[in-house]
């Protein structure tokens, strides 16, 4: 089976699955078909890729943090289940997808299981740790597995249990898959110990966190958890803990954020001052009730991120992607130009000055004793001719090249593709230099992008139709 034969037997199973749980994004889905031609044809996007590999169609909720932030108990704790290996030490040091099974059994499926459907944000993700640890790629089942249980909150959602990242063998393929669960998750837990208010010792993962957090346009998303806070209720210092906390998120530069606060109560041990505990207890069922609702409401927010992912690909390709090659074409082509001039002058120079050194210039006048008789020889003359042109055209398409290749190194990977394969498409032996515009560029591709904004317009109201009538009719 052809890559791009695969590619439409997924998302045909995608569609299918998507009819009777939401309709208008089956029609989404052909949007996002559109969108790939486009791709195709400027060359971001392979034959055997599709944008709609990159996001999440099901609502998805990942716990991140630190070892021994209670991520794994809250997991349990929220889905009533003891699923999760919990303790003060590193116990699991896999990401684990949980999700829902009508079978009434929790059950362990290793990596392969994600890495192998289509259906689930991990396909293919033995690839990009190839491309971050070579040779960790085989090794799948060292980072994921999944998690099936009867759980009633798991229903049409997925939840990501992830390993602590403070100290880890694996910590660059660990980090890529954080960013690529960040990337597709509607809602992103980030869970803190309170037992450790100091947030110095956590320096790495409130870098990779926070700054990954507030450069990007969806921060909204991100909930920061100080978790076991029932262990400061003795010394009755909560705001001076969270306030510790908020502090250390001003020097990262996130000024938006804000932490809520939670314990076990399973495990939580009430203090002696029944006025401390009711204050701690109060304060973890108003944060443990908007974290619930937030969690709820993501099913509906999923449509909605859908429908605008699409238009901000749309928007990146045209007002980012494009200008980029432009630029690079423009420079690649203004190389060449410059270096067949170059050529070109040097030959010229060459020529003249052996011809004063041969003596076959008379004052202004050039007349070699060979010069009638060369022009008496036609096979001759178009011989050397010939052999000139030959000579300045293969300089003209090495030039293409080394200096294609030379730029296309420097381009990475756009977020709405590979700029360097779309480049490379551009500068092909067979394209014109005097082409301005990306391979696969133009008035009908730029129609299309207007189309599927029109189209995105036409979603979210449809989306808004379900929940608002500003007529009140």
């Amino acid at each position: 089976m052809i890559p791009d034969t695969r590619m439409i037997n997924r998302l045909e199973r995608l569609q299918e699955h998507l009819k009777a749980e939401a309709p208008i994004l089956v029609e989404v889905v052909d949007r996002y078909k559109q969108l790939d031609k486009i791709a195709h044809k400027i060359g971001l996007l392979g034959r055997s890729e599709s944008y709609t590999t990159q996001i999440s169609w099901w609502p998805m909720i990942s716990v991140l943090g630190t070892f021994s932030a209670g991520k794994s108990s809250f997991i349990n704790s929220l889905i009533d289940l003891p699923l999760q290996k919990t303790g003060n030490q590193a116990v699991d040091d896999r990401f684990t997808v949980i999700t829902y099974t009508e079978k009434g059994k929790v059950r362990t499926l290793p990596g392969l299981a994600l890495d192998g459907d289509a259906r689930f944000p991990f396909y293919q993700i033995s690839e990009d740790i190839e491309g971050v640890a070579e040779g960790e790629g085989s090794k799948v089942d060292n980072y994921l597995q999944m998690k099936v249980a009867p759980s009633e909150i798991l229903k049409g959602k997925i939840f990501i249990d992830s390993p602590g990242f403070d100290a880890d063998e694996q910590r660059k393929s660990t980090l890529r898959i954080t960013d690529h669960i960040i990337e597709l998750s509607d809602l992103v837990l980030v869970l803190f110990d309170a037992r450790h208010p100091e947030p110095g010792a956590m320096k790495d993962t409130l870098e990779h966190l926070v700054n990954g957090a507030q450069r990007r346009n969806d921060s909204s998303k991100f909930l920061f958890i100080l978790n076991q806070i029932d262990t400061s209720a003795k010394d009755d210092n909560l705001e001076e803990i969270i306030a510790s906390w908020q502090k250390a998120l001003v020097q990262y530069g996130l000024t938006s954020g804000r932490f809520f606060v939670l314990y076990n109560e399973d495990l939580a041990v009430p203090v002696e001052n029944e006025g401390v505990w009711e204050r701690y207890k109060a304060k973890r069922d108003v944060d443990y009730q908007e974290i619930l609702a937030r969690i709820d409401s993501i099913t509906v927010e999923r449509v909605y991120r859908i429908v605008g992912n699409m238009e901000s690909m749309a928007n990146h390709i045209e007002n980012q992607s494009i200008p980029r090659l432009t630029a690079s074409i423009q420079r690649w082509k203004k190389r060449v130009v410059l270096a067949d001039i170059a050529t070109a002058s040097l030959l010229i120079i060459l020529a003249l000055s052996y011809s004063i050194y041969a003596g076959y210039w008379q004052g202004l006048s050039f007349s070699p004793s060979w010069l009638a008789s060369f022009s008496e020889n036609h096979s001759l003359k178009y011989g050397v001719l010939g052999g000139m042109t030959i000579l300045l055209v293969g300089l003209h398409f090495y030039y293409r090249k080394i200096f294609a290749n030379s730029i296309a190194k420097k381009l990475s990977t756009d977020h709405a593709g590979n700029l360097e394969e779309a480049f490379c498409k551009s500068t092909k032996i067979w394209r014109s230099l005097f082409l301005s515009k990306p391979s696969g560029w133009g008035n009908v591709a730029q129609r299309r992008i207007d189309a599927l904004r029109d189209d995105t317009d036409r979603f979210v109201q449809r989306l808004n139709d379900n929940f608002a009538k500003p007529s009140g009719e």
